[in-house]
């Protein structure tokens, strides 16, 4: 947990000329232990510290400027901040994102900052994303790494997933999980940067046709 401490701290001071200190170790503190609820089975610190990872192998890459990779793992921090899978769609991404615009103008953070984050968690909700700037196109990709993950943590992914949903009757969330999955199988391109368009897509199809196919069988 030191390490996302430090990369907290790391990404506000990036993008911030007078950080207030405290309330930015305070607000830290405050989302690793929202990232760390129990009910939490994938939209964990676990899930926080790959997309952290995957924004770092795209900056890596090429595709993503050293300020737009802080402001994309601003976005990373608040994207699940809160989630209860018991709510309707896009209702944690709207909680997510008044919770960082009510937050980040208070650790000092300027509102073109404040704003920029704040859309891009909403449109975390859908992943349709409405600019091509770098950073949006980055969050994107590196939130949906997970679907190009090894085989391995791909299907811990999708056990996790099942494990968040575990209310829902098997039939009904084969239904739903199939209607959330199919567009990402079926774009023409799954993701927007060159780096993931490149190294991720394959990986990814492999991934996503062999869990549509348990899926049809009703998982």
């Amino acid at each position: 947990m030191d390490t996302l401490r430090s990369r907290w701290r790391a990404d506000v001071a990036a993008l911030c000329a007078a950080p207030d200190r405290d309330r930015v170790a305070a607000e830290g503190t405050d989302l690793l232990d929202r990232w760390l609820e129990d009910h939490r089975a994938y939209h964990d610190a676990v899930h926080l510290a790959e997309v952290l990872a995957a924004l770092d192998e795209l900056s890596e890459g090429g595709d993503l400027p050293a300020r737009d990779r802080h402001l994309a793992g601003l976005v990373a921090w608040y994207h699940d901040a809160v989630y209860d899978a018991g709510v309707a769609a896009g209702v944690n991404e709207e909680a997510s994102a008044a919770l960082a615009q009510q937050r980040l103008p208070l650790l000092g953070l300027p509102e073109e900052v404040v704003a920029e984050v704040v859309r891009l968690v909403r449109e975390s909700a859908t992943h349709e994303m409405t600019t091509r700037d770098p950073a949006t196109l980055a969050f994107h990709d590196a939130d949906l790494w997970i679907l190009a993950s090894p085989t391995e943590r791909f299907d811990a992914y999708c056990h996790q997933v099942r494990l968040e949903y575990r209310m829902v009757p098997r039939a009904d969330f084969a239904r739903g999980r199939t209607a959330v999955l199919t567009p990402f199988a079926t774009r023409e391109r799954l993701y927007l940067t060159e780096h993931a368009h490149a190294h991720w897509t394959q990986r990814a199809r492999v991934n996503l046709a062999r869990e549509l196919d348990r899926l049809a069988g009703h998982g």
